[in-house]
């Protein structure tokens, strides 16, 4: 294959799904009625995460203890681990709620998974969710049942729920699909969570897609290799040879 590619790691919500800033809202809503003081642009910046931990980290924020991103799933405040499990399980219940009436491919991403398929690239995808609105996304859109999606990665499956910017997720795809120089692997998302996973995996590309709810102004900041307006540009960039 063309530039040795061996595997491509897809975010879900804003780089293959459709989101209309519903995550983050989410996110918010279930925040607000929890009484913490966060805005939803706040919420935007960090998306992408294990959303537990993202309550836990927006807890510890109003409380002063102001946590440097690049730690997130480093430093973990567990005092407020009750309080974020609550808030996690009404945003769940949103979102569930959203993806059950609303789960849409973004654009091109069926015809961006086939050409991979295609071409002899194994595709995985990592997420923020846990099973149960991962599994509601997939069931949705069929993409594992009709084998675009080779191994579809949720927080459940990573120890202790590590997911970005840890490597982990990625690094459970490779073990998985026996794909094992990270050198032949390239991650697209549309967060800066999805920057630091791909650069902290030691990927061969990393790939903003513009066409999520989080601007290039926020996730631009952060290691990426190349831009995309929407993943559908994505075979068009690997055959031009810029991935090296």
């Amino acid at each position: 294959m063309k530039n040795d590619i061996a595997l491509a790691v897809f975010d879900l919500a804003g780089t293959l799904v459709e989101d209309d800033n519903a995550v983050r809202d989410c996110l918010h809503k279930a925040a607000v009625e929890y009484g913490l003081n966060v805005t939803t642009d706040e919420i935007s910046t960090h998306m992408g995460t294990n959303k537990i931990h993202l309550y836990q980290y927006l807890i510890a924020r109003t409380k002063g203890n102001r946590i440097d991103f690049k730690n997130f799933e480093i430093d973990i405040d567990n005092s407020s681990f009750e309080d974020a499990v609550k808030l996690y399980e009404r945003y769940t219940e949103y979102m569930i709620a959203f993806y059950q009436e609303n789960c849409r491919e973004i654009e091109g991403a069926t015809e961006t998974l086939k050409w991979c398929q295609e071409n002899g690239i194994k595709v995985a995808t990592g997420t923020g969710f846990h099973k149960d609105i991962n599994s509601v996304i997939m069931e949705s859109l069929g993409w594992v049942k009709d084998g675009l999606i080779d191994y579809a990665v949720d927080l459940d499956m990573v120890p202790e729920g590590k997911g970005r910017p840890a490597p982990f997720m990625i690094f459970k795809a490779m073990e998985y699909l026996n794909v094992q120089n990270v050198r032949q692997v390239i991650k697209l998302g549309d967060t800066p969570a999805d920057m630091l996973e791909g650069y902290n995996a030691g990927c061969k590309a990393v790939i903003g897609v513009m066409q999520g709810s989080t601007p290039i102004e926020v996730w631009g900041k952060y290691y990426h290799t190349h831009v995309l307006d929407t993943v559908k540009e994505l075979p068009e960039l690997i055959l031009s040879g810029k991935i090296v």
